[in-house]
């Protein structure tokens, strides 16, 4: 099929940032400010989704806009993977806008015009990322969602703050200015382009094995959003940022990023066959599966919900990186439905914490016993995520780690479908203690102040909870476009 040629990807990107500009513009206007959010966030999910039905038929839609050097264009491509992250990421922005909204209002958060410039500018560079045609264009906006969530993170000023933004842009811009940068001059020099190819821009490549695999592990570590260990320290340091902001880090946009990025690499970069051919599947399987065992034992002993869903964080996204490495058909289609998945239960779990602290000011497990009484929307939408984070149908993890599991056997790779099922056992340790103690022990008299839901904050988890479901019993839409990927 021919590809489609549309100005639509651009477009999707032009609303995320007319409304960074138009928020900015509407600084004294509040209630005229707090729209501009919503709106652009369902015209930028109408915009991405008009272009699924020529994606999920197997086509494209590009657009080519400038030549910067030989070989090297500015354009877009909206293909199976890209729509994959750019439907979860504009979907995800409407409910995190009303979200945000409701948060910010009840906590009278200040700098509420620079901290929703900055997100809708986030949104504007995950989907250009989501469309990028090659790696060129890929990294500007990679690097751009690293500098515009810089000033989200340090969002409170505080000496908290600022260790944890310092954390951040060290981590993600020294990791992309130093190796990241030496893998596209590597990858230029070898191909003479940075196209994504399906099949492999490397493939059939004249260059050496050994230089091959640290132009791979360059990008594996380059692109640090992934958070592989030991490039992951930066997402729990990111933890001092408003829940807002720890949602759209943690679920949508930023991790999302990182993994989609590695994806990229793997599948139109190297592509599977020379993945497998140089034994970096494996190798990077091994990798992956550490770091999903040790964030998970991380992740078991943190008694601060935000920092328990980071580590979870962490071990979740070495899901899709083991899914796409095993090289089997089933794992890599576990993997690549894995973003949503993902995405839809662990942007409800950080809306959750945000919903417990601002109605409580609860911050520690510990403190939250009996508060699943008082927040029943809360803690309720909680379990249900936390459920599908385990693994349990109905839910959209069942279905990614099913895959997966699947997948591990397909490759006849067992030690990976172990490793799989002890991480579902620990994120059972992690995460059903937090509904147990909110539903089933005894307040203590310090903690019987007056608790409700907000409204603003309640509805938007809800919301997200029923996707988390609604994906696990159709998960059709992501299953096609994941066959679309491999095929």
């Amino acid at each position: 099929m021919d590809p489609v040629i549309s100005t639509r990807p651009l477009l999707a990107v032009a609303v995320a940032g007319l409304a960074a500009l138009a928020i900015l513009f509407l600084n004294k206007r509040e209630k005229l400010r707090d729209a501009v959010s919503p709106i652009a966030a369902v015209a930028m999910f109408a915009i991405v989704v008009s272009m699924a039905p020529t994606v999920l038929a197997g086509g494209t839609v590009e657009l080519r806009l400038f030549e910067v050097l030989p070989g090297i264009d500015f354009g877009f491509r909206a293909d199976a993977l890209g729509m994959v992250f750019a439907t979860v990421s504009s979907l995800l922005w409407i409910v995190a806008a009303v979200y945000s909204i409701g948060y910010m209002r009840h906590l009278h958060e200040h700098a509420q015009t620079r901290f929703f410039a900055c997100f809708a500018t986030s949104l504007a560079a995950a989907v250009g990322g989501a469309f990028a045609a090659n790696l060129f264009t890929l990294v500007i906006f990679y690097e751009v969602l690293s500098l515009v969530t810089y000033p989200l993170v340090y969002h409170h000023e505080d000496e908290e703050g600022w260790r944890g933004s310092r954390k951040y842009l060290v981590y993600l811009m020294g990791a992309s200015k130093s190796v990241l940068l030496a893998a596209l001059a590597l990858t230029y020099h070898i191909a003479g382009s940075l196209d994504f190819v399906t099949g492999g821009l490397l493939a059939g490549a004249n260059a050496s094995a050994t230089l091959l695999a640290v132009v791979y592990f360059c990008y594996l570590f380059g692109f640090a959003k992934a958070a592989v260990m030991p490039m992951h320290a930066w997402l729990p340091a990111a933890m001092v940022a408003p829940t807002p902001v720890s949602a759209l880090l943690h679920a949508v946009a930023v991790v999302k990023m990182g993994v989609f990025c590695v994806l990229r690499v793997i599948f139109h970069v190297f592509g599977v066959s020379m993945v497998g051919e140089l034994g970096l599947g494996v190798a990077t399987a091994y990798l992956v599966s550490f770091t999903i065992l040790m964030a998970s034992i991380y992740a078991l002993t943190r008694d601060d919900l935000k920092a328990r869903l980071a580590y979870s964080t962490v071990s979740q996204l070495s899901y899709i990186v083991l899914g796409a490495v095993l090289l089997s058909p089933l794992a890599m289609v576990g993997g690549i439905i894995h973003i949503a998945a993902h995405a839809f239960s662990k942007i409800t779990l950080f809306f959750c914490a945000g919903s417990i602290y601002c109605a409580s000011g609860k911050r520690n497990i510990s403190d939250m016993a009996g508060i699943g009484r008082r927040l029943p929307w809360t803690m309720g939408a909680f379990f249900v995520a936390s459920l599908s984070m385990i693994g349990i149908p109905p839910t959209a993890g069942f279905v990614s780690k099913w895959y997966l599991a699947e997948g591990s056997v397909e490759a006849g790779q067992m030690a990976f479908l172990a490793v799989l099922l002890a991480s579902s056992v620990l994120n059972a340790a992690y995460f059903l203690p937090v509904s147990y103690t909110a539903f089933f022990e005894a307040e203590t008299k310090e903690s019987q102040a007056p608790v409700r839901e907000i409204p603003l904050v309640a509805i938007p988890l809800v919301a997200t909870a029923i996707l988390s479901v609604l994906m696990g019993i159709f998960p059709y839409y992501f299953l096609t476009l994941a066959d679309g990927v491999i095929q």
